[in-house]
C-alpha cells in the first residue's frame, strides 16, 4: 500500500502542473463554463493547489526518504485535498456545473479523484501513524 501511496503522491503532483498548465495556455480545454463568473472561481485556486502541490512534493519526498516528518506532510497534503475538494464541490453543486456535459463530467472526475485522493491518504497516514513516525517496522 505504501508504494500504492507514493504512486497517488506523483499523479497528484503530475495532475496539479498539467491542470494549471492547461488551464493558463489554453483554459478552453478544461473550462466548465464561459462565464465570467467561473473565471473568476478558478482563478482564485492556483495559490491553494501550490500549497496542495508543495504538499504532496514534501509528502512523497519524506515518504521515499523515510523521514517521521512524513505523517506531518501526508496530513498535510490529505486535509488540503479535503478543502479544496470541498470548495469545488460546493461550487459545482450550487452552480450546476455536473449538468453541462463534458465539461461537467470532468469537473466531477476532479471532485471525485481529489476525494479519493485525500481520505485515502489521510486514513493510510492515520492508520501507519506508529510506523511513519519510526516506532515499529514496516508491516507491508
Amino acid at each position: 500500500m505504501r508504494r500504492f501511496i507514493v504512486g497517488m503522491l506523483a499523479v497528484a503532483i503530475l495532475l496539479d502542473v498539467v491542470y494549471w498548465a492547461l488551464w493558463f495556455t489554453d483554459r478552453s480545454a478544461i473550462a466548465s463554463l464561459d462565464t465570467q463568473a467561473y473565471y473568476q472561481f478558478e482563478d482564485a485556486f492556483p495559490l491553494a493547489d501550490a500549497w496542495l502541490g508543495l504538499t504532496c512534493v514534501m509528502a512523497l519526498v519524506t515518504l521515499l526518504r523515510g523521514g517521521e516528518r512524513a505523517l506531518f506532510w501526508l496530513i498535510a497534503a490529505g486535509s488540503a485535498g479535503v478543502y479544496l475538494g470541498s470548495m469545488d464541490l460546493l461550487y459545482d453543486l450550487e452552480n450546476g456545473i455536473f449538468t453541462t456535459g463534458g465539461g461537467g463530467a470532468f469537473e466531477l472526475v476532479i471532485v471525485i479523484l481529489t476525494w479519493a485522493f485525500s481520505l485515502t491518504v489521510l486514513s493510510w497516514s492515520w492508520r501507519h501513524r506508529e510506523e511513519l513516525l519510526g516506532r515499529r517496522e514496516t508491516e507491508e
